[in-house]
């Protein structure tokens, strides 16, 4: 494991300042609202001026195919920063679940046709994957592809019903591949989800006429891009749950009980004080996955510490904000349903309880 943190270099800590203080301004409770209600789920102005002034669609995407070439640990600081204000975005669904999916095929022609639109922010693509019980296994995903089309129902689709793009991993008979489908070969309906800030949708496929990407032998090559996207998950994860610590303790600060802060209080310090431990493990298994040599094995252990992380702070920033917390007006509860449905995407860590994603 390399002893720098890439997320802490001087071009990450601009990236990070540069997004965050955008957020800052254009991305606060009202606004993070106003997009989660909006026909599309996010704002597309904010997210124009996120990929055009700074790129952030375009950064795993290696230059030959549109992108920044940058890598994941800059992928990371984003999502660590858009997962600190909650704010929707079709970063981790099109710029990084299917901009890797693309670049797992092997094949230059289909990346350089499909990757410099999604590095640009201008195409939105949608990946067709999971089953309906959650699993994203390249052995056993939702669809069925034969002689040229595409059979079955994917679940948990992310930025489906908006997508230019339809992308849809199938068996075949030699394993697992890649296809293309035409949005209007497709039938997407979005879902009542658990967290409003996340647009999943069905897409379902009866006959599909669909094009071939990958070269053949793709799940290997598919299961390193889920753990990738994995990874990027976990920093949001990071994110919001050391965010949900920071309001937190705020908040207990200004609260008073018995004509003093509540945050004085040697139970709750103790209380904030694990939540502080936990989020920093956190960081430390999301660093553990940016530098190890196990991505299969980071990714998921990543994925594992940083899901407690967020849960546990999540349901600590209820219990210690109080009645507040449940009402519609605060934000508490979108912290809270945020962690459980981030827990649940990509797949349920190992050792935790089953569950769905909504």
């Amino acid at each position: 494991m390399n002893g720098t943190d890439p997320r802490e270099t001087d071009e990450a800590r601009a990236l990070r300042e540069v997004v965050r203080a955008l957020l800052a301004k254009r991305s606060g409770p009202a606004e993070v609202r106003s997009a989660m209600e909006s026909p599309l789920g996010y704002d597309d102005k904010l997210w124009s001026t996120l990929c055009e002034d700074i790129g952030v669609a375009g950064l795993g995407i290696p230059e030959e195919h549109g992108g920044l070439g940058a890598g994941l640990a800059e992928v990371c600081v984003v999502l660590e920063e858009l997962g600190r204000t909650l704010t929707p975005s079709p970063m981790l669904g099109s710029a990084v679940l299917s901009g890797q999916a693309v670049l797992a095929t092997g094949n230059d022609d289909e990346c350089r046709r499909l990757l410099p639109g999604i590095a640009a922010g201008s195409t939105i693509a949608a990946l067709a994957w999971s089953r309906e019980d959650g699993s994203w296994s390249p052995d056993h995903p939702a669809c069925r592809a034969r002689e040229g089309r595409v059979d079955g129902r994917a679940h948990y689709v992310l930025d489906a019903a908006h997508a230019d793009v339809l992308l849809v991993v199938a068996r075949t008979d030699d394993g697992v591949g890649l296809f293309e489908v035409a949005v209007d070969g497709a039938i997407r309906a979005d879902v009542t989800t658990m967290d409003p800030t996340r647009r999943l949708a069905t897409v379902e496929m009866n006959a599909a006429p669909a094009r071939r990407l990958d070269l053949g032998d793709y799940g290997p090559a598919l299961s390193r891009a889920r753990d990738l996207v994995t990874v990027a998950l976990a920093a949001e994860q990071v994110g919001a749950a050391a965010r949900a610590l920071e309001l937190t303790v705020e908040y207990s600060k200004q609260r008073r009980q018995f004509g003093r802060p509540i945050g004085g209080f040697q139970a709750l310090k103790h209380r904030m004080a694990d939540v502080h431990v936990h989020v920093e493990a956190a960081r430390s298994a999301l660093y553990g996955a940016l530098t190890g040599d196990d991505l299969p094995v980071d990714a998921a252990t990543a994925k594992a510490v940083c899901s407690e992380a967020f849960e546990h702070a999540a349901a600590e920033m209820i219990q210690l904000h109080g009645g507040i917390a449940i009402t519609w007006e605060h934000d508490a509860h979108l912290y809270f349903k945020r962690a459980h449905g981030s827990a649940q995407l990509f797949g349920r860590p190992a050792g935790f309880p089953d569950a769905t994603s909504g």
